[in-house]
């Protein structure tokens, strides 16, 4: 079994927090992480620098459509960053927690 942690930033907190347990009360994600970061991206032609809230969520890589599907139905932004990254190692006893709770949704 694969797992994945995906990451998607929000304007602000509450919108994280939203999300986040959006994502976990449905049993997408197993766990969400949230916590402030600066960024500076270029959007429209001009440079930008914003505050905005990290969130990465862990998951098992099969669940990642409909991970994506639901960040971009709840997400404020028109065009939000969602990407994903293999979970190479882990603690054993973690792994198969994100399995177990994660295995009650119903895809």
């Amino acid at each position: 079994m694969e797992y994945i942690a995906v990451y998607t930033t929000l304007p602000d907190r509450d919108s994280a927090r939203k999300l986040a347990k959006a994502l976990v009360t449905e049993r997408l994600t197993a766990c969400a992480n949230f916590f402030p970061v600066e960024s500076i991206y270029r959007w429209e032609g001009k440079i930008e620098e914003e505050r905005e809230y990290a969130l990465i969520l862990k998951t098992r890589e099969e669940l990642y459509p409909e991970v994506e599907k639901r960040i971009k139905e709840l997400h404020p932004y028109k065009l939000p960053a969602i990407i994903s990254y293999k979970i190479e190692r882990g603690l054993g006893e973690y792994l198969t927690w994100i399995k177990e709770i994660t295995s009650s949704h119903l895809s």
